[in-house]
This record gives C-alpha cells, structure tokens and sequence, in this order.
C-alpha cells in the first residue's frame, strides 16, 4: 500500500458522491470519484489504487459487475459496496463477489472511516506476510520455490500451477497455521461461491496428491474454519 492510500470511489449520486470524497480526503485519503461502473473501471484500469468503494445501483454497470471486473484485474484488492438495499439476497451477493464490507445507506460516516482503516491495515498486515516467506521453504522432505513455482523432493521437481502456488504460500504463511477457506477463496479466484470453493476443493485435493510421498506432511480440512498445513 502507498503512503497515502488511494481509494476508487463509484457513486451515480453527485451530491452524495463528492460529499463523501471531500469527507474521505480530510481523513487524508487520496479519491478518484467516478460516476458509474464503466467509468469505475476504466479509472482502476488506468491507475493503483490501495482500495474500492463502490456503490451498487449505478448505471451502465452495477456495482456487483464492476466488482468482478475489478477481482479479475486484481485479486487482492479490498471492496466496500454501499447500497440503499436492505434485502438480504443483495447484501449476500455483495459477499459473494468478495466484498470486504457492505453498507447499508444512510451509513455513520465515522463507521467507514473506521472500516477502510481495519480493512487497509490488515491488507498491508498480508503483504507484508507475504512478502517473508523465503527463496525456498521446507514442508517435510520437500522444497517448496514460490517464486519458480515449483515444488521439489530429492531430485525430482513439479512444477506448479499459479493457482496451486498462491495456495500453497498461504498454508505456509497462515495465522495460528490456519487458513481460512473464504480467505482463500477471495484473494486466489476473487470469489466465494458454490462453484469458487468446488474448484479450491479440487487444488487441495492436487496438492494433498503432490505432497503424498512424505507421509510426515499433510493438508487437513478443519470443518467450518478452513485448513492446516501439517509436517
């Protein structure tokens, strides 16, 4: 994230829209406001930006769509819709599509700023996270080359998909060596549904397969939390 972080605000309503930029820019943000989805994509294509608030009626695009635009250009990047939709349905979808918060209009101005602040912090928290896990990485008898993507016992090497890579760095890299499936799910294929968590089932079960010749090391499911890396 950049010294000062910077925040892609999609908001159709003028008047709401450059209210709250000018509220997040005295909390010393930095604000790109865009007026719909199409707008919103094109301005995130353009430019980094450490986070995403986006309203969810919009025209041309509506924030859902532009979210999984967005997840597509980048994976990692924080998502906070704003609605003035109650329903239940919406604000599940809004999840689905990887938010990290959902706010319901009329919303507590103080409430969000406390939220990018958790949110930007815990990102920073992960990248930093990230970034220590070594050149090679010992899992049992194995040599585990995050950046050659490539996973080695004795003088044989595999070779790793990217998707097979990023999940096994974070079983290395979980908290309190658990990793949390919706975590997973939204940082490594940018959404958390019945078909996201099917195809993540499939890479564990890859790589539970590829670390099968050291039986000291294995991948075990915790029901309702997620997995844990064991060697």
């Amino acid at each position: 994230m950049s010294e000062v972080a910077r925040i892609l605000l999609v908001e159709d309503d003028p008047n709401f829209g450059s209210i709250l930029k000018s509220y997040l820019e005295l909390a010393e943000y930095k604000v790109v406001l865009k007026a719909d989805g199409k707008q919103g994509l094109s301005s995130f294509r353009d430019h980094p930006f450490d986070l995403c608030i986006l309203d969810v009626m919009m025209p041309e695009m509506d924030g859902f769509t532009l979210a999984r635009e967005i997840r597509k250009l980048n994976r990692r990047i924080p998502l906070i819709f704003l609605t003035a939709k109650t329903l239940k349905q919406d604000i599940l979808e809004g999840f689905r599509t990887g938010a990290d918060d959902y706010l319901t209009k009329p919303f507590d101005s103080e409430v969000l700023l406390c939220k990018i602040s958790a949110i930007l912090k815990r990102n920073q928290e992960m990248a930093d996270e990230s970034e220590k896990i070594p050149e090679v990485v010992t899992i049992g008898k194995f040599s585990f080359h995050p950046r050659l993507r490539s996973l080695t016992l004795g003088d044989q090497s595999l070779s790793l998909s990217p998707k097979e890579t990023e999940l096994l760095k974070m079983l290395v890299t979980a908290k309190h060596g658990i990793l949390s499936r919706k975590e997973a799910l939204v940082i490594i294929w940018g959404d958390d549904n019945y078909f996201t968590a099917r195809s993540m089932d499939v890479y564990i079960a890859r790589l539970r397969k590829f670390l099968r010749p050291d039986p000291a090391v294995a991948i075990v499911t915790l029901h309702g939390n997620g997995f844990r890396l064991i060697c």
